[in-house]
């Protein structure tokens, strides 16, 4: 039975078959503050190119009282396994569905939250990938596109908002009706619904005639919080900047986004009403950084009204389309638009987004940027570093390649000649290689359909007098791991090799030289002749995507220097290089910690700064030598110290190294300091104690068995919001007690009632690095559940659950032969058998970077 799961085989047929016209729907959502299930009803019309034939629609609901095809009603039967068989189908065809479906507290179709701080409900829908069939009856692919026109009951005083511009609501008594104009033809997965008694701030893009209503929504116990100017400010540096490289106006009537809670992913792009996690609206203070990514995350979305919204991929092998377009295009507009905060934008890529495709990119559940998508459940888990980030990385070597001109000459061809439809890859090149007039085949089957990632290394001599006589960049592809597909192939690259000069005690830069890099070896003739410099960076500028290694003689003067490049870019990618190469158990984990200690004073960029401080304390919990890792925790529980009484007070450093510490404490005096902060008998100039550092001390407090329960319940009590509630749960699953552990291990896994916060909050307190002795009885406990967790829960419920609880600090070789045992006897589906694959890869990784320390 094929369940909830669609293959691309199926898709295709039904594509074939079908042209969809026109969706009404109607929800009843009066009952929202009951919770349980809202009536649905879906009237659809479609035509059908051989009449007589049959086809099925998708639905996830627990009931289905009336199925109506051109007038016939059709037995009950004909609902089963989450599809609607449709017999004898007309040229033209009308079908009416009315259902019960459910109200969730997954972040997966209709949510449902209440918020604790008023208790009012509040609702938003989140259909990507299949989950609008969770609301109304849909032909669930991306390439059967129609229009949708929602008819929304509500209580009377709330807010609804869907991707039409919101109508006045009608009737009287309890309940109201917003009856919602059509939209223009887009795929099922970005409509959108977003309803209750939220708040929103009003404003409106004008360029000339163009005129575009903007709206920020949030609950009211956020309002306070919500920084709506500063989030407009940002949407219309993305509106200029997308509107005059696409040559494209703004596609939708108007665009709003909606801060809601529980939200699974950043954001998602529905059409015109923009859904992101209320994370986002800040109710502490936090650094540069956290706003930097919300920046980002802003035009992210909005990027995909264009990528995405008007122009959709035809199935979701090329997600990447949607996804990496939409990466780079965040990380270009911040980087060049007039007036953005943060023209740095490409260091903060190299140093984050990079960093989570290389180690993407070396897992065995490794793909090809275009991945092979043969049912829903390969897309569930291919929202991944490959997807987003390498494809950006690979994107912007191709603008390297073409030019920008001609690339986005290119973009604007494929918006003309698309809007409104479905592509696929070659469409996006054809469009490109017009503009460019280069050939892109090439480049495309070495780049986006092979994976792998390759290793670029400095192969120099250097004459007596300490001049270069020879230099040679040399490629390397390592072998791909173990149970991957394909094989590891060497690519061309467009990149730069950087010359720095240690000048007044800093690093600067002398000279750049760019180049094509292709084959095993590449001469670089320019650098004959020329007095070595201090440092030769090889991808200065990080124009492409590869591994970088420096010479011996380069990577001394980094050790020491680090923090004393001039440029943040430069420094970004040295300390990539040197994170890669301590989980290769090419650097020791204590040398990487040495690196950290010498140059993390001196870094500036507070997102680089917060990347290598979270690099840290993962390579001393999991990649270092067990007999030496207390030493090194020690040593950087120390360090955090220091630096954070030494930061100048109120710093973003500041802020950021208290949260450190927070984190690292272990010494009676560190503990000490933590719980003065948290209850105010100690101070450090400038630092505010606020709700969230509050609850950060507190967690560490109460892993070490410092604070109690009573000690949560108090924190609660002045914090009793969602967030508090969520940072209490992290808590008591935190600590240090083997009936604290079990509590925690029944609420995930023996029960389905948490929300998806809640779960990934108990999960987080669960899996603490310090307590790996009481962890050690759940290893068994995991693998006798996992398959059934899989089996029963939704996707994002699972994801959670079957990543977040294996047994990562368990890093033996006991605990790589349970993964093995298991994967060879339960048989477990392709997509869950990649969850755990990828799990078991960490702790491979952390033995032979444990073995290195050593």
């Amino acid at each position: 039975m094929p369940g909830t799961n669609l293959t691309r085989e199926e898709a295709r047929t039904r594509a074939a078959l079908l042209a969809v016209d026109a969706y009404e729907i109607e929800l009843d959502l009066s009952s929202a503050r009951e919770g349980g299930t809202f009536r649905s009803t879906t009237v659809v019309r479609f035509t059908a190119t051989e009449p007589g034939s049959s086809t099925f629609i998708d639905l996830v609901a627990p009931a289905v009282s009336e199925i109506v095809l051109n007038g016939r009603a059709l037995p009950p039967e004909s609902f089963t396994d989450s599809r609607i068989e449709l017999p004898d189908l007309a040229a033209e065809n009308e079908l009416r569905v009315v259902a019960d479906c459910a109200y969730t507290n997954t972040g997966e179709g209709l949510h449902r939250f209440v918020d604790p701080a008023d208790g009012e409900t509040y609702l938003y829908t989140q259909f990507e990938v299949p989950d609008a069939r969770r609301v109304f009856a849909s032909f669930e692919q991306p390439d059967l596109k129609a229009t949708f026109a929602f008819t929304v009951t509500a209580p009377a005083g709330w807010v609804v908002v869907s991707n039409s511009p919101t109508p006045e609501p009608t009737g009287d008594g309890g309940t109201r009706v917003w009856t919602f104009e059509p939209t223009p033809r887009m795929s099922t997965y970005i409509t959108a619904l977003v309803a209750g008694p939220y708040v929103g701030v009003f404003d409106s893009y004008d360029n000339g005639s163009q005129h575009v209503p903007l709206g920020v929504y949030c609950r009211p116990s956020l309002r306070e919080h919500l920084d709506a100017d500063a989030v407009f400010a940002v949407t219309k540096q993305g509106f200029d900047y997308f509107q005059e490289k696409f040559d494209f106006a703004y596609p939708f009537a108007k665009y709003d986004q909606l801060f809601v809670p529980e939200f699974n992913a950043g954001a998602m792009e529905n059409a015109g009403a923009v859904t992101l996690r209320d994370q986002y609206v800040f109710r502490s203070k936090v650094t540069d950084a956290a706003y930097e990514m919300r920046a980002a995350t802003v035009l992210h979305e909005l990027a995909h009204m264009w990528f995405g919204d008007l122009v959709t991929m035809e199935w979701w092998n090329d997600l990447w389309l949607n996804e990496s377009f939409a990466t780079f295009a965040e990380v270009v507009c911040q980087a060049e638009a007039p007036g953005s905060k943060w023209p740095h934008s490409w260091t903060t890529f190299a140093n984050q987004m990079k960093t989570w495709a290389y180690r993407q990119d070396q897992l065995p559940s490794t793909h090809p940027i275009m991945a092979e998508i043969n049912d829903l459940e390969d897309v569930q888990v291919n929202f991944d570093g490959i997807t987003y980030a390498k494809g950006a990385s690979v994107l912007k070597q191709l603008v390297a390649y073409v030019g920008q001109d001609a690339f986005f000459q290119g973009v604007r061809a494929y918006f003309k000649r698309h809007a409104w439809g479905n592509t696929r890859l070659a469409d996006l090149l054809g469009a490109l290689e017009e503009a460019s007039g280069r050939d892109l085949k090439t480049w495309s089957k070495a780049w986006l359909e092979t994976a792998g990632i390759n290793v670029l290394r400095p192969e120099l001599s250097v004459a007596a007098d300490g001049t270069i006589e020879s230099f040679a960049v040399l490629q390397e592809a390592p072998a791909l791991p173990a149970g991957a597909r394909g094989e590891a192939v060497l690519r061309p690259h467009r990149i730069a090799v950087g010359l720095y000069e240690l000048v007044d005690g800093t690093l600067v830069r002398t000279d750049r030289i760019e180049l094509d890099v292709d084959g095993e070896r590449t001469e670089v003739p320019q650098l004959a002749g020329r007095k070595r410099p201090a440092v030769l960076l090889l991808n200065d500028d990080d124009l492409s995507y590869a591994k970088v290694r420096l010479d011996a003689d380069s990577l001394a003067v980094v050790t020491e220097h680090l923090g004393d490049f001039t440029d943040s870019l430069p420094r970004a990618l040295c300390w990539a290089s040197a994170w890669d190469m301590t989980r290769d158990g090419e650097l020791a984990t204590r040398d990487y910690l040495s690196l950290a200690l010498s140059g993390l004073p001196r870094e500036s960029d507070i997102g680089v700064v917060q990347s290598v401080q979270r690099q840290v304390k993962l390579a001393l919990e999991l990649y270092a030598d067990p007999a030496w890792r207390e030493t090194g925790l020690q040593r950087w529980a120390a360090a955090a110290e220091d630096a954070l009484r030494a930061a100048p007070a109120g710093s973003d450093h500041q802020l950021a190294w208290a949260r450190t510490l927070a984190g690292a404490a272990r010494t009676d005096g560190q503990l000490a300091l933590l719980a003065g902060l948290l209850d105010g008998s100690v101070g450090i100039d400038g630092l505010a104690v606020d709700t969230e550092l509050r609850w950060t001390l507190l967690a560490r407090l109460v892993a070490t068995g410092r604070a109690d329960e009573a000690a949560i319940d108090a924190e609660l009590a002045r914090d009793n919001t969602s967030s508090g509630q969520e940072h209490a749960a992290t808590c008591r699953a935190a600590r240090p007690t083997a009936a604290a552990k079990a509590e925690a291990w029944a609420s995930v896994v023996d029960s389905d009632t948490l929300t998806n916060y809640v779960q990934e909050a108990v999960i987080a307190g669960f899996q603490q690095a310090d307590q790996r002795e009481l962890l050690a009885a759940y290893t068994e406990k995991y693998f006798a559940s996992v398959k059934q967790v899989w089996e029963t829960r939704s996707h994002e419920i699972s994801q959670q659950i079957i990543g977040g609880l294996y047994p990562s600090y368990a890093v033996s070789q006991a605990t790589l032969d349970a993964t093995d045992a298991w994967l060879a006897a339960a048989d477990p589906a392709p997509a869950l058998r990649r969850q755990v694959v990828e799990a078991r890869a960490g702790v491979e990784r952390a033995l032979k970077a444990q073995a290195a320390d050593r």
